[in-house]
């Protein structure tokens, strides 16, 4: 049944730009070489099971659209399997490297702590037969904390200690299960570890079992031999009211308030950067600032939405400006871009998920060519460089050897009267957009 529905669909090629043939990649070309490597391993793509094969197209309005084979009947082993088989079927023929899942994306339905962990085990040994068969590889694995009922009041933060157990078994079991299909990283997201209302809530205690738990993951990846990288994946409300990780700065003021600001880094969503009322490239940025840039969740959301649309990236500015800021962090180690993205309830052939992720893919890119050639170009760094040359200079050097008092007599002393300069905003604009 799964070797047949994606059938008509050929393996994704790079064609180039002047292609008329819409599964073909006109801008993302694998062995390419920009900056020195190659854009596949610049860029080290993962598709996600979750949007793209476990949810049916459903919204709060109506039920699911597409009439995908696994969706016909129970989630039972065997509907799982089915739906292993045909997302290994698409990663192989879109031709990126990696995948991401989460332990209830890739099992069969379970009630219970034993049933899940029979369930999961089966899932494991077929994801490693199928990596195995495909060339694919695993980019970073999670485990679903929010979508039982049992996590209505999040899970390492549940106000019940047998749900943080619970919760504990399945991040244990998943976070093993990474480690053993070779994944490059184990990601937290707390979509339920906040609150709807502060007046049920004990804040200080939910904020130190979520650091307890983060520390219980850290020394488990040590014990096990784990040497991938621990990511948290921000975001400030949705479904939860307020989240405990709102955004990156949030996230690193946590991380050290509980001791693991070298140990986790971060997992940055371009839709829950514009949820928190940042930009995608800030987010970045103010993880590379930090010393905690790890992966990327590609996506777009809707400015005319307040929530979490996830539609795939298209726009070739702001993944310009993005990629500036990962090419300034140093690139990926261990991360890469994973489309946490979903086609939208009407397009509901198989053939749209390609198209989907197609786009995205080369609108990336796009972003990447434009970023390297800004870089090669230097005038933006030249312009930045200029702007803080003073700190670098014989004033900038005195100041960094002094005392508050000591800089303030420097400035009496030398009878400072300094003037403001230009930031040449609008010529920066100006030049991004000869490369866009």
């Amino acid at each position: 049944m799964m070797t047949d529905y994606f059938a008509d669909i050929p393996t994704i090629r790079f064609e180039g730009p002047e292609t008329e043939n819409e599964l073909a990649y006109r801008f993302y070309d694998k062995d390419r070489l920009v900056l020195g490597k190659r854009m596949e391993d610049h860029l080290r793509f993962a598709a996600c099971f979750w949007h793209t094969f476990c949810w049916p197209g459903s919204d709060v309005f109506g039920a699911g659209t597409f009439d995908r084979p696994w969706h016909r009947t129970a989630n039972d082993s065997a509907a799982a399997a089915a739906k292993r088989a045909a997302a290994f079927d698409f990663f192989t023929r879109l031709d990126i490297p990696f995948y991401c899942f989460h332990d209830v994306d890739v099992m069969a339905d379970a009630q219970g702590v034993a049933e899940h962990r029979r369930n999961f085990a089966e899932a494991v040994d077929d994801l490693e037969r199928l990596q195995a068969g495909s060339g694919r590889k695993l980019l970073w694995g999670t485990a679903n904390l929010f979508g039982n009922p049992r996590f209505a009041a999040g899970g390492a933060t549940n106000p019940d200690p047998e749900v943080f157990a619970f919760g504990a078994m399945q991040v244990r079991d998943a976070l093993e299960a990474t480690h053993r299909l070779g994944g490059a990283n184990y990601v937290l997201w707390g979509g339920r570890e906040g609150y709807e209302t502060l007046l049920n809530t004990d804040l200080k205690r939910e904020l130190d079992n979520l650091g307890r738990f983060l520390n219980l993951v850290v020394e488990h990846k040590h014990k096990i031999g784990f040497d991938g990288t621990i990511l948290i994946e921000p975001k400030p409300h949705e479904p939860t009211k307020h989240q405990y990780d709102f955004d990156t700065a949030t996230v690193y003021g946590f991380l050290k308030r509980y001791g693991l600001e070298n140990e986790v880094r971060v997992n940055i969503e371009a839709n829950h950067a514009t949820l928190a009322g940042h930009t995608f490239e800030h987010e970045i940025a103010m993880a590379g600032a930090l010393g905690i840039f790890g992966s990327i969740d590609a996506n777009r959301g809707d400015h005319q939405n307040g929530w979490d649309t996830d539609q795939f990236p298209n726009s070739v500015e702001e993944l310009t400006l993005a990629m500036v800021e990962i090419l300034r962090a140093g690139g990926f180690t261990t991360g890469g871009f994973n489309f946490d993205a979903k086609v939208r309830r009407q397009s509901m052939d198989p053939v749209d998920l390609f198209y989907g992720h197609i786009g995205g893919i080369d609108t990336v890119a796009r972003g990447l060519l434009n970023a390297a050639a800004l870089i090669e170009d230097g005038r933006i760094d030249g312009i930045r460089a200029e702007r803080y040359a003073g700190w670098d200079g014989d004033f900038g050097q005195k100041i960094a050897a002094l005392d508050l008092a000591g800089i303030a007599d420097l400035a009496v002393s030398e009878n400072l009267d300094p003037r403001p300069r230009s930031g040449r905003q609008e010529r920066i604009e100006n030049l991004i957009n000869r490369f866009i």
